[in-house]
């Protein structure tokens, strides 16, 4: 659990840091929109109030509160379920990366009532119109985990005792 503990920690400052320079030290939040490499990474300044993509946007401060809560329970149930049995190093290290990343858009969404999204990454021929930032990533690749690394523990719950020699023998 040590192991889900500091990837969630190590998420959630990244998240926060890369946060606070981008919105606050490098002004994105008047700016707008920074060029980082175009078109391949910009900064594009975008207030998520609702969920992946804006959906449910607009719907007011309930929302706010709704999402808050259902951040806590998902990383409740997720730090839970992890620490109940023995997991494989990449599911303890899944498990972080959502954790950590929930937490991050849970502080944004407390401190400024929205997530902070800014990361866009598009191609020549194509503008992705959406932001998404650290947390994002690592929720995304977290669950992602989750599913993939489901139910491959390290196996040494799961080992039959080995027989003694006395049953072996009759």
């Amino acid at each position: 659990m040590r192991l889900t503990a500091w990837v969630a920690a190590g998420v959630f400052l990244l998240d926060q840091i890369s946060k606070y320079i981008v919105v606050h030290l490098m002004n994105l939040d008047r700016l707008l929109v920074i060029e980082v490499l175009p078109p391949w990474l910009n900064f594009h300044m975008a207030w998520n109030q609702g969920v992946n993509f804006g959906l449910m946007a607009g719907e007011g401060d309930l929302t706010r509160w709704v999402l808050i809560a259902l951040s806590l329970v998902i990383t409740g149930w997720v730090w839970i379920w992890v620490r109940r049995e023995r997991h494989s190093r990449l599911m303890l290290v899944s498990a972080g990366l959502l954790i950590g990343g929930a937490l991050g858009n849970v502080i944004d969404r407390l401190v400024y009532g929205a997530v902070a999204d800014f990361l866009n990454m598009s191609l020549p021929f194509w503008r992705n119109p959406w932001s998404f930032n650290v947390a994002d990533i690592a929720i995304f690749a977290g669950a992602v985990g989750l599913v993939l690394f489901s139910g491959k523990g390290d196996g040494a719950a799961k080992k039959p005792r080995p027989k003694s020699d006395a049953k072996a023998r009759r």
